[in-house]
C-alpha cells in the first residue's frame, strides 16, 4: 500500500527488498539441499533447540544415531562417515536457520513499524507472517514423509513446500510495487491471459517439484526425444490420463518438457502482442527503456529453456540449478 509518508514507504520498501533476497537465498540453499540429499539429516524438528548446532563430539554422535535410525542410511548411505555426515547436517541446519531469520525478519519490523505507524500495517503485512509460519510446518510435514519407509521425502509435499516459497516471495514482490509510485505507460492485455500464464508457471514449478523429487529427469537425457521417441516409450499414453500419473518418472518428465513448449508459445505471442503495440503507441525515451525490459524478459525465459535442456542433457549437475532457479524467479518477477 502506497503511502504519503516518503520516510515510511522507504523504510518499507527496504523491509521488502530484504525479505525478498533472503527468500530467494533460501530457496536456493532449498534446493542444494535437496540435490545433497541433506533433508534427511536432522530427523526431528526442533523448532527452538536446533537453532545451536552441535558443539560437542557426542552431541554429533547423537544426532548421526539418529540419522543411523531412517531407511536413508540404512538402504543407501550405510557407508557413510561422521565427517560426511557432518557436510549434510550443516546444508539443512543452514536451510533451517534461514528460515528462523526469516521469521524474525517479518515479525520485528512488523510489530514495529505497527506500534509506531498503526494497525494498519498489521493488516496489511501479518499474511507474510502467517504464510512464512505455515512454511516451517510445511518444511517439516515434508521431511517427515521420508523418516519411517522411504529413502525420500514425498515428492508432493516437495511441490507444496516450494510452490508455497514462491507464493509468498510473490506476495512480498506485490508488497514492495505497491510502495512504488511508479508512473509507467501500460499495454492492455487481457486480465486473463496473464492470469492464464502465471498459473502455467506455477504449475511448471508443481511439475518441476515433482521431477526433482522422483529424480524423473535422469529418466531421459536426450532431447529433443525421449530416448528414440517424442513419447517415452516404457508409458503408454492412455497413462496420461489415469490417477497415478504424476507417480510415472517418464511421464513426469514429458508433462515437464511439453509444458515448457506450451509456456515459451505463449510467452514470444505476449512478446509479439506489445511490441505491435508499441510500435505505434509510443514515440518517446520510455519505449527505450520498456524495450530493454521486455528483451531482458524475452532472454531470461530463452535462457532459462535452454539452460533447463542443457541440464537435462548431463544429468542435472547441482551447479546448473542456480541457472534455472534463478531465471525461473527472473521471469515470474517480470510476469507479476
Amino acid at each position: 500500500m502506497y503511502s504519503q509518508n516518503y520516510s515510511l514507504n522507504s523504510q518499507l520498501k527496504i523491509w521488502m527488498i530484504t525479505l525478498l533476497l533472503m527468500i530467494v537465498l533460501i530457496i536456493l540453499v532449498g534446493g542444494l539441499t535437496r540435490l545433497t540429499d541433506s533433508g534427511l539429516s536432522i530427523t526431528s524438528w526442533e523448532l527452538f533447540i536446533g537453532t545451536l548446532p552441535p558443539l560437542t563430539n557426542d552431541k554429533w554422535i547423537e544426532y548421526f544415531n539418529l540419522y543411523k535410525a531412517i531407511p536413508e542410511y540404512k538402504e543407501q548411505n550405510f557407508n557413510m562417515t561422521l565427517n560426511e555426515f557432518k557436510i549434510i547436517f550443516w546444508w539443512e541446519w543452514a536451510h533451517r536457520q534461514l528460515g528462523r531469520l526469516i521469521g524474525l525478519t517479518v515479525l520485528f519490523p512488523m510489530i514495529y513499524f505497527t506500534i509506531k505507524n498503526g494497525f494498519w500495517i498489521l493488516k496489511e503485512y501479518s499474511i507474510i507472517f502467517f504464510l512464512v509460519c505455515f512454511q516451517g510446518f510445511i518444511g517439516w510435514y515434508m521431511v517427515s514423509s521420508g523418516l519411517i519407509d522411504r529413502i525420500d521425502v514425498s515428492h508432493y509435499r516437495l511441490s507444496l513446500h516450494l510452490v508455497t516459497a514462491f507464493i509468498i516471495l510473490s506476495i512480498v514482490f506485490w508488497k514492495y510495487l505497491n510502495l512504488t509510485d511508479i508512473k509507467i505507460n501500460h499495454i492492455n492485455i487481457q486480465l486473463n491471459s496473464i492470469k492464464f500464464f502465471l498459473l502455467l508457471l506455477f504449475l511448471q514449478l508443481i511439475i518441476g517439484a515433482f521431477v526433482s523429487g522422483m529424480d524423473a529427469g535422469k529418466i531421459y537425457n536426450t532431447w529433443p526425444l525421449m530416448g528414440s521417441s517424442y513419447f517415452p516409450d516404457d508409458s503408454l499414453i492412455n497413462d496420461l490420463f489415469n490417477l497415478t500419473v504424476f507417480d510415472d518418472q517418464s511421464l513426469v518428465q514429458f508433462i515437464h518438457r511439453n509444458l515448457a513448449y506450451l509456456i515459451v508459445i505463449i510467452y514470444f505471442y505476449m512478446l509479439y502482442f506489445c511490441f505491435k503495440k508499441w510500435k505505434y503507441k509510443f514515440k518517446n525515451s520510455n519505449l527505450h527503456y520498456w524495450n530493454f525490459f521486455i528483451v531482458s524478459n524475452c532472454f531470461g525465459s530463452s535462457y532459462n529453456f535452454i539452460w533447463s535442456k542443457n541440464d537435462l542433457c548431463i544429468s542435472t549437475p547441482d551447479k546448473f540449478y542456480f541457472n534455472n532457479t534463478f531465471n525461473f524467479v527472473f521471469s515470474l518477477y517480470c510476469k507479476i
